[in-house]
């Protein structure tokens, strides 16, 4: 980037606000959709409202990373704002739900080319000593908006309409693509490269069975040993094996397999999805506890997230500005202990009887485990990898992480709904009936559907509380992940953010630990100092 002509505070808003909007769209709808169902119908297909956004951005990201490291970040990032802003005014002015699931997708493909683009430029922008910091402000701008989500979606829709969850996204987005545009003046050191066509449709193969199976998998007609939900896997699986082939055979590949030999990298990318998974599982899963528990509306709990999101804030922060002081391995250590202990006690001391505070303290808990991902996997990959590669680096991060989401959605779903099943089975004189009816319990916290199903009040009771058992259940299987997390906190080895001292002339090299300087043929890594 050429500094001497770009405005840097006017970049950081636009790139602020885009990352904002952008990661606001994954949980906003949570709120609003039993407004919009009433309101389109669509029962049946209301979760590709959420699913076809996550499956565009999954299949647009390292894609537009790619193209982002071969043509510039400033062209996509702006294409993928003025996306971004088409599908939101398509969403707010959709019909019926086919209309919105297809609309939200073209949001997902603007989502995809933003979001990644954004942490790439910040790396370009700022020297190493001030990277961390920056990294961190992003990262709780992330962590917020992921979480606030809900509660705006509530808001919103309450108080104004369902459509103008969408139509906010324009002011913001036009404000980002102006300031961006006119302030941002990137140096191009681009290569004349190109582009992988066949990599990318095995790539886009791969992500939509995959998500598909994820999705559809333990639905009615889907069940997960139905012969059509295996062929799901199946294709997926053949897909990634093209795609593999695929990119070990061309000249410039969309992801260049040879930077999974770096330790740095593969450990970010798996802690990204591990702590996606967790992350998800949290914020879809505790506010249906508290509806449960304390009988609560989906709006009257769209604030219980917030001690998780301040949380997160509070630890992307820390792990921002730590990060020039210590190993990577060291402030995820801390990181993966702290996010252990949270899990875990959701798991272990969560109960039908927990007031909200002690939950409330859970939760922060869990948050300041997670917060420190956001900013430091985003650093350590950056500084492990050549420039020309920088965009499809910082791409895999949230390719990752959204991959994690989409498991965690599926594998947690499945357990809780078992769980669920296996309980209430337990009870005396259950109606198997009834079991079948109301599956994995969601429907018993809709008031109406209580009364449709003609259920007196005892038994709701008892059933959510078999409920809430289910949702614990999650979270003692969540445990997990951090451990297993720790496993690659230990082979990022002692690499570390290098920051360069005042008057020193030479470059010290990469970071320890990084092996990207031979990618390229043995070229030598950059300095992870600032440019």
């Amino acid at each position: 980037m050429d500094a001497n002509r770009s405005n840097v505070k006017l970049v950081i808003a636009g790139l602020m606000l885009g990352l904002f909007i952008t990661a606001l769209d994954q949980t906003i709808v949570s709120t609003a959709m039993g407004t919009i169902i009433k309101q389109l119908g669509g029962l049946d297909k209301f979760i590709w409202v959420y699913s076809a956004y996550m499956i565009a951005m999954v299949v647009s990201t390292p894609i537009f990373g790619k193209l982002s490291d071969m043509y510039g970040r400033k062209t996509f990032v702006v294409t993928g704002l003025a996306l971004f802003m088409l599908g939101s005014v398509l969403c707010g002015t959709a019909q019926n739900m086919e209309q919105l699931i297809i609309y939200r997708a073209i949001q997902g493909i603007g989502g995809g080319a933003i979001m990644p683009i954004v942490f790439t430029i910040i790396f370009d922008l700022f020297p190493a000593e001030k990277r961390g910091k920056m990294m961190g402000l992003f990262g709780a701008v992330f962590g917020i908006s992921s979480v606030f989500g809900p509660i705006l979606g509530g808001l919103i829709t309450d108080n104004i309409s369902w459509r103008w969850i969408f139509y906010i996204n324009v002011p913001l987005g036009i404000l980002s693509l102006l300031f961006i545009a006119k302030a941002y003046h990137e140096n191009k050191n681009t290569r004349k490269q190109s582009i992988d066509w066949l990599g990318a449709i095995m790539l886009t193969g791969f992500v939509l069975f995959l998500m598909f199976g994820l999705e559809l998998g333990g639905t009615d007609g889907w069940a997960w040993s139905a012969a059509k939900t295996i062929l799901l896997f199946v294709a997926s699986g053949l897909f990634l094996v093209g795609f593999l082939l695929v990119e070990r055979a061309v000249k410039d590949p969309i992801i260049k397999l040879g930077l999974f030999k770096n330790n740095v990298v593969t450990s970010s990318m798996a802690i990204s999805l591990l702590y996606g998974a967790v992350m998800i599982s949290t914020a879809s899963y505790i506010p249906l506890f508290i509806q449960g528990v304390f009988h609560k509306t989906a709006t009257q709990t769209s604030t219980v997230m917030i001690p998780m999101m301040l949380g997160v804030v509070a630890s992307s922060q820390i792990g921002g500005r730590v990060v020039t002081r210590f190993r990577y391995r060291d402030v995820m250590l801390v990181s993966a202990i702290m996010l252990i202990v949270g899990t875990a006690l959701l798991g272990f001391a969560m109960n039908d009887e927990s007031s909200r505070l002690l939950i409330s303290l859970y939760m922060i808990v869990v948050g300041l485990g997670i917060g420190v991902s956001f900013s430091l996997l985003n650093i350590s990959t950056l500084n492990a990898v050549p420039p020309q590669y920088k965009g499809t680096s910082s791409s895999l991060i949230t390719f990752f992480r959204t991959i994690g989401s989409a498991l965690g959605i599926a594998v947690f779903g499945a357990i809780q709904k078992s769980s669920f099943q296996t309980n209430i089975a337990e009870m005396p004189n259950m109606n198997p009936q009834l079991a079948e009816q109301i599956k994995g319990g969601q429907v018993l916290l809709d008031p109406e559907m209580q009364q449709k199903m003609g259920l007196p009040a005892d038994i709701v009771n008892k059933l959510l509380a078999q409920f809430s058992d289910s949702v614990v259940a999650i979270f003692q299987w969540s445990v997990i992940l951090p451990i297993v997390a720790i496993i690659f906190v230990f082979l990022l080895g002692r690499a570390r953010l290098e920051v360069r001292k005042a008057g020193q002339q030479g470059a010290p090299g990469a970071a320890a630990g990084n092996t990207g300087s031979q990618l390229d043929g043995g070229k030598p890594a950059p300095s992870v100092q600032g440019r």
